[in-house]
């Protein structure tokens, strides 16, 4: 596959236009931690309508593809966020979607993706991670739109970085959970055109951080892959073509433990009375651990998503690691 490209600020500018019937402006909120080593904001993506930021690239490639492709129906690849946006978008558009998901998917985002009208085709955790590495899957048919790997997501997930700059313009470094890099990448080119020097970091859990481990190696690199209740991001290993822009965008990654995104998952709804998913947790729990090194001001937790499994959210706010 060809390696990505930045995005420009016009592309994520065009974006914001296209999704803004979709998308909100999504809240950007104080979180008082006593001890917490920076002034620490939350980016609350947990509250779009399909309850994560996923709407945003999803809405803005199906307005960009082919209308005459479009209408022979679209297919994702998702462990469920990206399965939601990219069905939303179809049902906007009155045509049928499919979700390629591994079996690891949690009930919460199954749930909500039969009830915006798609059919979840579920395959083991390895054969779904294919789909993503090859674009594809030969038995499905219909426009494939990817979850990371398309300038079009990648510049509508760049729209949060706009709003970051226009709510917090002092702010010194952001965090973005990593899970195939197009959110963390979109953000990073934003805040390269208006805050030239402000870090953007990856988010990562110790259970699959293959973006860590790549950095490390200086290439991209194949790491072992745990389950886990953070099943919105982590993979056996980052995407060919995602690796150069990832790795000269990204200021590095900071990899938490599970009991550190249940900390951060318990202190988002205790302190905050936000509900976030295990991915949305990792950038806060990095966050309270500290980016003083470099991060001199204000730093930015992107909660990229609150769908998470109920009895999951229970047992993390019971003190249980699910």
């Amino acid at each position: 596959m060809k390696p990505l490209e930045a995005v420009s600020l016009r592309d994520i500018v065009a974006a914001r236009s296209r999704i803004a019937g979709a998308a909100i402006r999504s809240p950007l909120i104080r979180l008082d931690v006593p001890g917490a080593p920076t002034e620490l904001w939350l980016k609350l993506e947990c509250l779009q309508p399909i309850g994560s930021f996923k709407i945003r690239g999803a809405f803005n490639a199906m307005a960009l593809a082919d209308p005459a492709l479009i209408a022979r129906g679209v297919y994702t690849g998702s462990a469920g966020n990206m399965a939601q946006g990219v069905a939303f978008a179809a049902r906007r558009l009155g045509v049928s979607c499919r979700v390629v998901v591994p079996d690891t998917a949690p009930r919460a985002k199954l749930d909500a993706i039969a009830r915006l009208g798609a059919t979840a085709v579920p395959l083991p955790f390895d054969d779904w991670w294919g789909v993503l590495r090859d674009h594809g899957h030969p038995a499905e048919s219909g426009h494939f739109v990817h979850p990371v790997c398309d300038p079009a997501v990648i510049a509508g997930n760049g729209t949060v970085g706009l709003e970051i700059v226009e709510q917090l313009p002092g702010v010194a470094a952001v965090v973005v959970p990593y899970g195939g890099g197009g959110l963390a990448c979109g953000i990073a080119a934003a805040l390269q055109a208006l805050r030239p020097g402000v870090p953007v970091f990856a988010s990562e859990v110790e259970t699959a951080a293959p973006f860590w481990a790549s950095l490390r190696a200086g290439r991209p690199s194949e790491v072992s892959y745990t389950r886990s209740f953070v099943d919105g991001i982590g993979a056996t290993s980052v995407l060919e073509e995602m690796w150069p822009l990832a790795s000269s965008a990204l200021a590095g990654s900071c990899v938490v433990s599970i009991e550190e995104a249940c900390t951060a998952v318990r202190v988002l709804f205790e302190r905050a009375r936000v509900v976030a998913e295990g991915a949305g947790g990792t950038s806060v729990a990095a966050a309270m651990r500290g980016l003083s090194e470099t991060a001199d001001g204000p730093v930015v937790a992107v909660v990229s998503g609150g769908n998470i499994d109920t009895h999951v959210l229970t047992a993390i706010l019971e003190g249980r690691a699910p």
